[in-house]
This record gives structure tokens, C-alpha cells and sequence, in this order.
């Protein structure tokens, strides 16, 4: 996920500052960001990327469909989850 299309749509970008990193914690980010062809700052946002979406990580619809499919849900049940129309009417919580 690169920042350039927020860049290209005119959105602000968020900028995170942080301190008091270890030297050699700082060492070997700037080592593997040479090795890997990068600065230490795309190293960063490299480094976020992967922990925070792992490739194989379990997406929201897919976590959703298995408990579904294990309450033994029907396709048309299921199809009513994927309505982007509901619900039609605002839920009303008085």
C-alpha cells in the first residue's frame, strides 16, 4: 500500500515521527534497507506493511462466510449479508 495514490487524489498523507530507536535496532534498518534497495524510511513503511497485512491473514468476508457456513447458514442467508442495501431501513435502537 504506497501513500502515492492519496498523493495523486490531493489527500494528506500521515507522518509518524518516532524516537529514541536503538542504535543498532537503527543499524540494522538502515542494513536491510540497502540491502533490499530502499531508504531506511521505505524500509519502515515496507516493514509496517508486511506485519500489519500479512499475506496470509483471514479478511473480514472470508472469517464471515466460515461462521456461516459453520451455523449452516443458507446461500440466500448469506447473500442477504452481502446486500449492500441493508439494511433498507435505519435501525431504529429507542
Amino acid at each position: 500500500m504506497t501513500a502515492l495514490p492519496q498523493l495523486l487524489a490531493g489527500d494528506a498523507v500521515p507522518v509518524m515521527t518516532i524516537r529514541n530507536i536503538p542504535e543498532n535496532v537503527h543499524n540494522a534498518l538502515k542494513v536491510r534497507a540497502k540491502r533490499n534497495g530502499r531508504s531506511a524510511e521505505a524500509e519502515v513503511r515496507a516493514i509496517l506493511e508486511e506485519v500489519m497485512f500479512p499475506p496470509d491473514r483471514i479478511k473480514l468476508g472470508t472469517l464471515l462466510r466460515q461462521i456461516g457456513e459453520e451455523f449452516q447458514l443458507t446461500e440466500e442467508e448469506i447473500a442477504g449479508f452481502e446486500d449492500k442495501q441493508m439494511p433498507r431501513e435505519p435501525l431504529d435502537f429507542s
